[in-house]
């Protein structure tokens, strides 16, 4: 992970992928280049948890290192920045842990240090997903189905906005949509530090077509300005973390 920068791709979405490579593949190749991918179901009050392929939204998140969750679109603004804060605080969990077994030996973890020094150290993550800088990419299903829901969509984002331009470290948002008009994903709004800006860009969002989501996730990661990563596709090796800064 490049020290003091936290990246997340945020999937919304509200079915499965039709078309292309398995999503839950290239969410696990994200999370190798140091992104987590966490993903949020979006229902309809008439289907269940198990309808309309949404068991995909479970396995690209634990693919991608990320937080999976399944919701009503009313109750949509919360869960988005509940899902993102918690992927921040899970990713520097890990981060910790991975440090902690360098210290103390492969064998333990922060669960058998004694309570107080754990105290400490959660206290520690805590101070680090406030202060350290956060690059969040918003994947946006825009296939049919998601048109009634894009308005609560665009309200959760403005709120997820508010909420973490009260953290002292630096936030950076962009979001694309899938399916684009000639691509796999289309740019709606290029990285910037506030999402204020995407009340004039979403009526200019329209809906429809397919849902390729693996390819959608793969064209995300280069988004992310991976030089490195761009390397290696083209030449079919899989960079470690160690390329990435992890």
């Amino acid at each position: 992970m490049k020290k003091g920068t936290l990246r997340q791709i945020l999937l919304l979405t509200d079915g499965c992928s039709n078309q292309g490579e398995d999503p839950a593949a290239t969410a696990a190749l994200a999370f190798e280049q140091g992104i987590a991918v966490n993903v949020i179901g979006i229902l309809d009050h008439d289907e269940s948890e198990e309808s309309h392929g949404l068991t995909e939204v479970e396995e690209i998140a634990l693919s991608g290192g990320g937080v999976s969750q399944l919701v009503y679109s009313e109750a949509l603004s919360q869960t988005v920045q509940m899902v993102t804060k918690q992927a921040m605080n899970e990713t520097l969990q890990g981060f910790v842990n991975q440090e902690l077994k360098q210290i103390l030996g492969k064998d333990q973890s922060l669960e058998d240090i004694e309570p107080e020094k754990r105290g400490e150290i959660v206290e520690v993550v805590e101070e680090l997903g406030e202060t350290t800088d956060l690059e969040v990419l918003i994947l946006l299903d825009t296939s049919a189905s998601m048109h009634h829901k894009l308005q609560m969509v665009k309200e959760a984002l403005i709120d997820l906005s508010i909420s973490l331009n009260a953290r002292t470290g630096k936030n950076r948002f962009a979001i694309y949509s899938f399916p684009g008009k000639r691509k796999n994903i289309q740019k709606v709004l290029d990285w910037t530090p506030k999402l204020d800006s995407i009340s004039s860009v979403f009526p200019k969002i329209t809906s429809g077509g397919i849902t390729p989501t693996g390819p959608a996730l793969r064209e995300a990661i280069y988004q992310f300005g991976k030089k490195s990563l761009l390397r290696s596709f083209r030449h079919g090796d899989e960079p470690g973390l160690e390329e990435t800064g992890y």
